[in-house]
């Protein structure tokens, strides 16, 4: 039977994270047709795709671990969209968990036979430094965060919309790309929450700021149409002073994070800065 949604876990020494991810997946509520699972185990050296294997399986699912021999977010992407059959697709990061009415949610908004964007309501986990969580504090009441539908750690579309390119492109930031493919009508985001992670440390955050500016810049560079989707809201002088009331000590990490991103100290080196 062809399967209604297929998600796509691309994964690169994902071994600490590839199980719960999965376990939080397969404890979906119910959808209404099958779900294929495509895990794109790409590069690893650890047990990442032997782990995969092993998770339980929920009645009504399948799944596919493709072992790649190169790393490589974007490539296994385009060898997970070559192998995946659902109408709806769901990129889905293999350190991302799902909440249990996520899937359902995405798929009652994204009508296959239209080109459809959807993502959930992101909430950052729990982090081990004070200076990651005062940053995520701050950094969670943005705009970009609470506004629109994100899409960074999931989003998904239908497959009608996915006809919109053809492979993807090289580039740092393919959730913006995504995300920029659609007009803001053409998005929605759903109230189900996903939990994602945010690195730890000064100098982690540093590296992965600057690499989502850069791959923004980017965006802008080689796709400056894709700019004319972009509904994203300013705070302004006033919304700022409310958010620095709010959280004085996440404005001020957000902040010394946000001035140190511009001088050369960090520059990052590869096109990957994960930070864990």
């Amino acid at each position: 039977m062809t399967p209604m949604i297929s998600v796509l876990i691309p994964a690169h020494n994902e071994a600490a994270y590839i199980r719960p991810c999965l376990e939080a997946l397969f404890a979906s509520d119910p959808l209404p047709g099958p779900v294929e699972v495509l895990v794109l185990a790409n590069g690893c050296t650890d047990d990442t795709a032997e782990i995969a294997r092993s998770v339980t399986l929920p009645q009504g699912w399948s799944r596919k671990v493709i072992d790649l021999p190169q790393g490589g977010k974007l490539a296994a992407l385009n060898a997970g969209d070559a192998r995946a059959r659902g109408a709806v697709l769901v990129y889905l990061d293999a350190d991302v968990t799902v909440t249990p009415p996520l899937l359902a949610q995405l798929a009652g908004v994204l009508t296959p036979e239209q080109p459809l964007y959807a993502s959930g309501s992101p909430r950052v986990d729990p982090a081990r430094s004070a200076l990651t969580r005062a940053y995520g504090q701050f950094w969670s009441r943005l705009p970009f965060v609470t506004d629109g539908a994100p899409g960074f750690g999931l989003f998904a579309m239908t497959r009608t919309g996915r006809e919109r390119w053809q492979a993807w492109p090289d580039i740092i930031s393919d959730d913006t790309f995504a995300r920029l493919s659609f007009a803001p009508a053409e998005r929605f985001r759903v109230p189900a929450r996903y939990d994602w992670p945010m690195v730890e440390g000064f100098a982690n955050l540093v590296r992965v700021r600057r690499r989502q500016n850069v791959g923004v810049e980017e965006i802008a560079e080689r796709f400056p149409h894709l700019l004319e989707n972009d509904d994203k809201r300013s705070l302004g002088a006033s919304g700022l002073m409310r958010l620095f009331l709010r959280a004085p000590l996440g404005f001020a990490a957000y902040a010394l994070v946000s001035l140190t991103v511009k001088t050369p100290l960090f520059r990052t080196k590869t096109r990957w800065a994960r930070g864990r």
